[in-house]
């Protein structure tokens, strides 16, 4: 089990979120979490699962340098991606009315990347899910906005709250991909690591 070869190194999971710090408790992973400022800005001309790539390993960078031999950083970023268009954290609630307007009686495809840094090394992983939501009425897009103020989240919602419950019709790939960790690369990356 990944655990017991994990032993030997400390993990540090650089994330606020509480659906990722849940997830490593799930797994029985023994980790810290170390939060450092990053400015989540990136080219331009990237698209899809370049740019949660690129976010992953801009968060890991403010790291560097700092990182001790035993040391395992995990950063993550999730991207919304929908016509084209990456569908970041919504700043207000005009902006998240609008995404998911947008994303209303369609499909999109929620990129999750995670990157391992150690001292001497970096890899990046990424999963991409399908979702196709039900057409929303304004009253529904209204309620979760008013109620749920889901400004935290790529796309402007969480898979695991009401609108997840009720809008999604399909899904093609990991849940928890949706929900921020696609914990099954996440176990594959570290065993492969430590083994």
């Amino acid at each position: 089990m990944v655990q017991e070869a994990l032993k030997n190194y400390r993990l540090i999971l650089a994330s606020g979120s509480p659906r990722r710090q849940q997830f490593f408790k799930e797994l029985g992973l023994n980790f810290e979490i170390r939060l450092k400022e990053t400015e989540e800005v990136y080219p331009p001309h990237l698209q899809g699962g370049a740019i949660s790539d690129f976010l992953a390993e801009l968060k890991a960078a403010a790291f560097d340098g700092t990182l001790a031999e035993n040391e395992i950083l995990i950063t993550s970023d999730t991207v919304v991606w929908h016509d084209q268009v990456s569908l970041a954290k919504a700043a207000d609630h005009k902006e998240a009315y609008s995404m998911l307007r947008a994303l209303s009686g369609d499909w999109h495809e929620v990129i999750t990347s995670v990157c391992f840094a150690t001292k001497k090394d970096k890899t990046t992983v990424r999963d991409t899910t399908k979702v196709k939501f039900k057409v929303l009425s304004e009253a529904e897009i209204q309620f979760y906005v008013d109620t749920y103020k889901p400004f935290d989240k790529a796309g402007a919602y969480g898979i695991q709250e009401w609108l997840g419950h009720i809008a999604i019709e399909e899904i093609q790939g990991s849940y928890n991909t949706v929900m921020g960790l696609p914990t099954h690369l996440l176990y594959k990356t570290l065993t492969s690591m430590v083994n």
